[in-house]
């Protein structure tokens, strides 16, 4: 369980850091281009390591659903409306509205057993802490400081120069 753990940090991490890379390239090059960039170049890796991890074997699809080979096509949107998201909201809250909403989908999906999943209940426990969840991005976004609020509401700071207007 640690070790999964682990991984599953590690993988926030990179999303994280990718995010910020993928806005950046967007800025410079625009949102189509930068879909294009990220998958294609993930491609180029994935392809890659896993010839040099499995050789020949990276081929062998054992009775696979045939729709899940459009999982990639799931990337597209995810890059997407990320940068998208990113760009009109900043990182952290973009990622922390993401993050939210794949928690409560799958949360959804396991209730449900769609797509190929086990049916699972979902207890009290769990709906709770995805309502807990949204609720502190919701006091992250909007819970701001009361200092900071007043001086933006005189148009100035403590020492006297102008506060920029908020932009959202």
């Amino acid at each position: 369980m640690l070790t999964g753990m682990l991984w599953a940090l590690l993988a926030g991490a990179l999303v994280s850091a990718q995010n910020i890379f993928n806005s950046k390239v967007s800025e410079r090059a625009g949102g189509a281009a930068t879909t294009a960039l990220v998958l294609g170049l993930g491609f180029a890796a994935s392809l890659t390591l896993g010839l040099l991890s499995e050789g020949g074997r990276l081929f062998e699809f054992r009775s696979m659903e045939p729709w899940y080979w459009f999982s990639g096509l799931l990337g597209v949107g995810v890059v997407t409306c990320l940068v998208q998201g990113i760009r009109r909201l900043g990182p952290t809250y973009a990622v922390a509205i993401s993050l939210t909403a794949q928690l409560a989908f799958s949360l959804l999906w396991d209730a449900q057993g769609w797509m190929g999943l086990a049916r699972a209940a979902v207890t009290p426990r769990q709906a709770i802490g995805v309502l807990v969840i949204a609720a502190g991005v919701l006091v992250f976004k909007f819970g701001g400081s009361p200092v900071r609020a007043r001086e933006r509401e005189q148009g100035r700071r403590a020492g006297g120069e102008e506060v920029p207007a908020k932009t959202s």
